[in-house]
């Protein structure tokens, strides 16, 4: 038992293995053999979205330019995204889930959190509905996950790659002080390579060396971070599965084959930009309202700048291409040089909570 007498909780993270290629490789079978990655053209400042794990014994990952890929694996096979065929595979996938619980919390199309604390199924063991759940997507859906079974969402979230690919990894309530103590510091959610890289120096490789560490000694050198660590080290963290995650922002952005040598350049491509981004916006428009726009350029030699401004007025619409011109053309002026990207947003509040502490009309 945990806490306050309640039931220890029960936490599931589920995680498609590298889910865009997979189902690719699903589409066309004829692929499962060869290093596949999906992503732009190498010949088009392409980026790679995913790759299989063919591909990544080259050196092939997410994130890395196409041009950068197709020199590591030579044989690489590119696969243009198709995000909505990757949506519906997301949704087969998820309705999964439901059987078990509706205490889900999607990160992305190819993963989320489950707690199946009060899950009758299996005879209420959080293990064997890991399993049967991996076996389900398996046998409908023709794609494999991984999954991580632990007490808490952080936990659940390192085992689930424990054992990638098509693998399960549990870390038991009463393991969970041994399993943190070995645990690398890599591994928790947010120390990147430049926190990785300094808490070496100071002598911090594993969870266990943080553990000597004190809240206020953390603070000092991570700032507020500090005891999120602390806490973490020791296999801490008390958040729930939020099954009504809230979005704070919403853009769209376009990387060009040849560089926007001049503004009028980046003001003949803007209004498509401008055009997804109001759709995209359309489809959520009931739940939020928009409190900033912004912009984004980056220039020809990668180095980049936002720009964004706050809406006077929730009566004033955001929706408004002067307006983002405006803000284009002030950042475009911060170098003045050739453009391989550009961007459009707005920050976003949730209707609902944007109402609380707002005064009503007299005659509303």
């Amino acid at each position: 038992m945990s806490d306050n007498n309640q039931p220890q909780r029960k936490i599931i993270h589920i995680d498609a293995d590298s889910f865009y290629a997979s189902v690719e490789i699903r589409e066309n079978p004829s692929l499962a053999d060869l290093p596949v990655a999906v992503g732009g053209s190498p010949s088009r400042r392409g980026v790679i979205s995913t790759c299989n794990y063919v591909a990544r014994k080259y050196g092939v990952h997410s994130a890395m330019s196409s041009a950068r890929a197709i020199q590591l694996c030579p044989q690489l096979v590119f696969v243009r995204p198709r995000f909505e065929l990757y949506r519906t595979v997301s949704r087969q996938i998820q309705e999964i889930f439901r059987e078990y619980t509706d205490l889900i919390e999607p990160l992305s199309l190819d993963e989320a959190y489950l707690d199946v604390t009060n899950c009758h199924q299996c005879k209420g063991s959080a293990t064997l509905i890991a399993e049967e759940i991996r076996q389900k997507v398996r046998e409908r859906v023709n794609v494999t996950v991984s999954a991580g079974v632990a007490p808490n969402k952080f936990l659940a979230k390192v085992a689930s790659d424990w054992n990638k690919p098509d693998g399960i990894f549990v870390v038991k309530p009463k393991d969970v002080s041994r399993f943190v103590f070995q645990l690398p510091v890599k591994k928790i959610n947010g120390v990147g390579k430049v926190t990785a890289a300094k808490m070496e120096g100071l002598g911090i490789i594993t969870c266990g060396d943080l553990q000597l560490w004190t809240i206020a000694d953390l603070t000092r050198h991570f700032g507020n971070s500090g005891e999120r660590l602390y806490r973490l080290a020791r296999g801490i963290d008390d958040r729930p599965v939020n099954t009504d995650r809230i979005r704070k922002s919403l853009s769209t952005e376009h990387t060009y084959d040849k560089d926007l040598m001049d503004y009028a350049a980046v003001e003949e491509r803007a209004p498509a930009i401008y055009e997804e981004l109001t759709h995209r916006y359309g489809r959520v428009s009931d739940q939020y309202r928009v409190t900033k726009r912004f912009v984004k350029v980056k220039f020809a030699d990668f180095t980049q700048t936002t720009l964004e401004e706050l809406i006077p007025s929730p009566s004033e619409p955001w929706q408004s291409l002067p307006d983002f011109l405006r803000l284009l053309k002030a950042a475009w002026e911060r170098q003045s040089k050739p453009v391989r990207l550009l961007g459009m947003g707005v920050r976003l509040k949730d209707v609902k909570e944007s109402l609380v502490g707002e005064q009503l009309s007299l005659f509303d």
